[in-house]
């Protein structure tokens, strides 16, 4: 795997950290900043609404930006936001920045997912976006609690300053160590917008925002599950956050080379067992042992099905994908909040803490018919081939194309 992949896990960790940090911090947050706990948790929502917005309206500015300068602007406006973050006097402006650090969230996980996919050969595309999507499982088994404990002991400003650090480093990282990447003659926003008509890009978010939903009913409220119903005390919480990140990393390590062997089944098999899962530990999360490993499989399922999302999109998107990979990760905020209000409603109704789970499970298999669905639908000639090189580069493509072609046309019939 070229050293350009540890780059973009940097930009991947950078983000998993602010994107996270902030709910082990709110209670400091709170007191800094003169509101209550609850109040400062919509601070969370500030940023996953600069993540939504920010997706495909960057991307689509950016679409005639060569993508390394595209990831350059991206990552100096992520040390922006997360620098006015730290700065932020008051409450109203904290909220502004924290938007503001959403902002390149999607569209640096879109242009990263092209430009990894760009620098291996077809049949390790998959194995080199789960790369990249491995700094962000890193960040919450060590840049998440890491993070909240420098705020907790400092203060939450150097928390983000941390982070803006972070991504200072990774900016440097990317200035010399991805290659330039040339936009093909047919880009532009144009060209992005009419790859996002296709019906099957807009099954891929359907499932996403659907089948991640089942996910988030339940990571949402997953600390009071833990200590209400497991019995597992407020300070085991962050370990027992920590394990769920080294699920989702098992889940991202493979993820990879199975999403190249076979995309669609990967996608299948995760969802079935994804729900599964959710289901079990509606039963599970009464018994310490059993309630921690049901929780692994989950996190470790979560992340397997993302790469696959994330590929079948950027297929689906032909030669325009940036647009497509970018909007993956909207969906999967709207997916965020979807999935908390749906847990939520649920224990409000007075369900029990549990309730969630089954909510999650259904969720899941909702997801899982629609992804049949996209199958069903999907009779195309090249319907899991993502495009690799850049259409302004044919020598480079041809020299791949042959060096890839056994493996590609075995991973198009077992897509199949």
């Amino acid at each position: 795997m070229p050293l350009a992949l540890l780059a973009l896990a940097l930009v991947a960790f950078g983000i998993g950290t602010t994107e996270f940090v902030t709910m082990g911090l709110l209670p400091q947050i709170a007191d800094g900043v003169g509101v209550s706990v609850p109040h400062a948790g919509n601070l969370v929502s500030a940023y996953a609404l600069g993540v939504v917005v920010g997706a495909p309206l960057l991307t689509g500015i950016g679409a005639r930006i060569p993508h390394k300068r595209l990831l350059l602007l991206l990552s100096g406006l992520f040390v922006i936001g997360n620098t006015a973050s730290a700065l932020a006097p008051s409450f109203g402006l904290l909220f502004a920045a924290r938007v503001l650090s959403g902002l390149p969230h999607g569209a640096l996980f879109g242009v990263g997912a092209v430009v990894a996919s760009r620098l291996v050969a077809p049949d390790r595309a998959a194995r080199a976006v789960s790369t990249m999507f491995l700094g962000l499982t890193v960040a919450n088994i060590v840049g998440v609690p890491a993070g909240t404990a420098l705020g907790q002991q400092l203060g939450w400003r150097y928390a983000y300053i941390a982070v803006a650090v972070i991504g200072v480093l990774a900016f440097v990282a990317l200035s010399c160590l991805v290659p330039h990447q040339p936009r093909g003659p047919q880009s532009g926003v144009k060209h992005e917008l009419r790859a996002m008509g296709n019906r099957q890009v807009a099954l891929g978010l359907a499932t996403a925002v659907i089948g991640f939903g089942g996910f988030f009913a339940v990571y949402s409220y997953l600390v009071p599950m833990l200590t209400h119903l497991t019995g597992i005390s407020d300070s085991s919480t962050t370990l027992v956050l920590a394990l769920f990140g080294v699920g989702m990393t098992l889940g991202t390590l493979v993820a990879g080379p199975l999403t190249d062997r076979a995309l669609r089944p990967t996608l299948y098999v995760g969802l079935t067992l994804l729900a599964v899962a959710l289901g079990a530990f509606y039963f599970a999360v009464n018994s310490t042992v059993p309630a921690l490993v049901t929780l692994t499989l989950i996190a470790a399922l979560s992340a397997l099905i993302t790469t696959p999302v994330q590929m079948l999109l950027m297929a689906k998107a032909d030669k325009a994908p940036t647009m497509a990979a970018a909007s993956n990760h909207s969906a999967f905020n709207l997916a965020n909040a979807g999935g908390a209000w749906l847990g939520g409603l649920v224990i409000s109704a007075g369900w029990g803490w549990a309730s969630p789970t089954l909510v999650g499970a259904a969720l899941a298999l909702a997801g899982l018919g629609l992804a049949i669905t996209g199958g069903i639908m999907d009779r195309g000639p090249r319907r899991s081939e993502v495009v690799i090189s850049s259409p302004r580069d044919p020598e480079h493509q041809e020299a791949r194309t042959r060096r890839a072609a056994p493996a590609s046309t075995q991973g198009d019939s077992a897509t199949s």
